[in-house]
């Protein structure tokens, strides 16, 4: 049997192996940046740093390989040259994928909702829960993070709740997308017996997430939707309160789509509106890009958010 020719001492690299260093530098550059460039990412659930770890650690190898001509530089047959392309393009497409789960990061000072300082707050690798300090609740929300932002970026908005006398548990879902654990919400709940009543919500997708579990679990009393709507129909789910809080200019979850889904939600489901809001105001994450431009201020679209939503507890707190 004989071998493939190698490549002569000298010879121009082929396209192949400079497709080869590019790739392996991605694979290393783009995890590096994410990791040393935006806290969020370490502060968040550990599924994507260890991802990032891992596509380095290839990207290392693969580049140490190439550095020492292991990988030796062979004459290929078609099949097989476009089967490296087309795994090298595949490797890129992951990094890309990488580079956009990269999450809004919190933004400190972006909110200034009046509050109270004596609040608990402990957090763990995938939830920041506060309660009020000192005193026992009986009363929870556990709350779904809009898709790639991060957990603490809704701590501002909800500690009035928290200083309203309400335990507040915020989930850090993996890879910052709630679909992929939607009944992540059950842990929070089970680590706090004493809570004997729950309530559920959400931001943008993690409001998606937030609907699908109170649809499947009866022992929820209360939805809250921050610029949501869930994908399936809620209309016929008896003992749940809903509260959908939206802004008018919003450019993701726009007012027609809010409209839309009160067919999705119980009868006596309460809507509003924000004047003025966008996407964005329901978190402290900064500007979001397909986001519309406010009309008011984040601090007081973000107060009306806030004494809507303590509101909203105490209504499910009383029945």
């Amino acid at each position: 049997m004989t071998s493939s020719p190698k490549a002569q001492p000298g010879t121009r690299r082929p396209v192949l192996y400079w497709a080869s260093a590019v790739t392996a530098a991605a694979l290393i550059v783009v995890p590096v940046w994410m990791l040393i460039g935006n806290p969020a990412v370490l502060r968040g659930h550990p599924l994507l740093p260890a991802l990032l770890a891992a596509a380095a650690v290839v990207g290392i190898l693969w580049g140490f390989m190439l550095w020492r001509g292991r990988r030796e530089l062979r004459r290929r047959s078609t099949v097989r040259a476009v089967g490296a392309w087309v795994g090298r393009v595949a490797v890129l497409a992951l990094v890309a994928m990488l580079a956009w789960l990269n999450p809004f990061a919190y933004q400190a000072g972006s909110a200034a909702v009046a509050s109270a300082p004596e609040v608990s707050v402990t957090e763990s690798a995938t939830a920041i829960t506060m309660s009020p300090a000192g005193s026992a609740v009986t009363q929870g929300l556990v709350f779904y993070p809009g898709a790639r932002v991060e957990a603490r970026a809704y701590a501002d908005i909800l500690k009035p709740a928290v200083d309203a006398g309400f335990l507040v548990v915020i989930l850090k879902t993996p890879l910052n997308l709630s679909l992929l654990d939607g009944n992540q919400a059950r842990a929070a709940m089970e680590e706090h017996p004493g809570v004997t009543t729950w309530s559920v919500g959400g931001h943008s997708l993690g409001g998606v997430s937030a609907s699908s579990f109170a649809l499947s679990n009866l022992e929820v009393s209360g939805l809250l939707l921050y610029a949501s709507y869930p994908l399936d129909s809620l209309r016929e789910r008896a003992g749940l309160q809903v509260l959908s809080i939206s802004g008018t200019e919003d450019g993701l979850s726009t007012p027609a789509k809010i409209d839309a889904s009160k067919a999705l939600l119980p009868a006596d489901a309460t809507f509003f509106a924000v004047q003025g809001g966008n996407h964005a105001f329901f978190g402290s994450y900064g500007p979001q890009p397909g986001d519309h431009e406010p009309t008011v201020t984040r601090q007081a679209a973000q107060a009306q958010i806030s004494t809507a939503t303590v509101e909203f507890l105490r209504q499910v707190q009383a029945r």
